[in-house]
């Protein structure tokens, strides 16, 4: 599972004005993203914004994924939910040419115990026909899957690694000691990058990586003093990324890149004057 080691980007999904799909800033961002140096994509996880998707969209979005990137690096899809049933349902109607792996969320707003999560992945992990990456992100979901969790769920076979993003170094090191060796432990944190590197992590599902892919080569491929200060460049940057939600700060500092619109779908706004200045006058400070 080396493909997924360094530095995967969790690409936004760029809208036009009217909050149609923008296939032509896509391809631009992909084309952006791997000359940059980001060693595999992941699309349409939540910074992607598929939860305002139709279904019709999310499958367009991955053909042109799939069709722009052409074989160049691996590719994981988005596939969870809060009912487990329909993510079977999502599975069994996905063609997975062309797909390395799932990350798929843990299940959000009902809030099951450790045993139902561990039911879900599961559930997911015996129907899918591509290797399971699992997704902890306590702030989005409500909800934290322990370190005991996680490492019950390493032994199943089809899942592979965990994008940890409870921001909790504690869980990530009780899940580095007791993992079996092949699990892949990324980072879902951008900041805890190096972090999760000096206890074993792999890398990282990056939101930042969109707009500074060549940044996070440094820091997951670059020698240490060169990786240090790559990952201590992104503090002002992160900051300002979450302040109105994701993907409003990425989606704002592409726009200024000219990668692509910051147009997103409600009940998401565009960023506010405020943080849009902000924002351009950090990024012209980083030129």
């Amino acid at each position: 599972m080396n493909q997924f080691t360094g530095t995967g980007v969790a690409l936004v999904t760029p809208f036009h004005d009217d909050c149609s799909i923008d296939f032509a800033g896509l391809k631009k961002l992909i084309d952006y993203v791997i000359d940059g140096g980001v060693d595999y994509l992941v699309v349409l996880g939540t910074t992607g914004e598929s939860a305002t998707l139709t279904p019709a969209e999310k499958k367009q979005v991955l053909a042109a994924c799939l069709e722009y990137n052409a074989g160049r690096v691996p590719v994981v899809y988005g596939i969870g939910g809060n009912n487990t049933q329909a993510v079977l349902n999502d599975i069994s109607t996905t063609d997975f040419t062309g797909i390395e792996a799932i990350l798929s969320v843990s299940p959000f707003y009902n809030k099951p115990s450790q045993a139902g999560i561990i039911a879900h992945y599961t559930a997911i992990a015996d129907n899918c026909p591509v290797p399971v990456i699992l997704y902890n992100v306590p702030g989005r979901t409500m909800s934290n899957m322990t370190a005991a969790t996680t490492v019950r769920l390493a032994d199943h076979p089809n899942i592979i690694g965990m994008k940890e993003a409870s921001g909790n170094l504690e869980q990530c090191m009780e899940i580095a000691a007791k993992k079996p060796k092949d699990f892949l432990l990324i980072s879902g944190d951008d900041l805890m990058t190096k972090a999760m590197f000096s206890i074993g992590g792999c890398g990282v599902i990056s939101v930042l990586a969109n707009a500074l892919p060549s940044t996070f080569k440094s820091i997951c491929h670059g020698p240490e003093k060169e990786s240090l200060k790559a990952a201590f460049s992104l503090l002002n940057f992160n900051s300002l990324m979450y302040l109105e939600g994701n993907p409003v700060g990425i989606k704002n500092l592409l726009m200024h890149q000219g990668i692509c619109g910051d147009q997103l779908r409600l009940p998401m706004l565009r960023a506010s004057l405020e943080l849009n200045q902000q924002i351009k006058s950090l990024y012209q400070k980083h030129l």
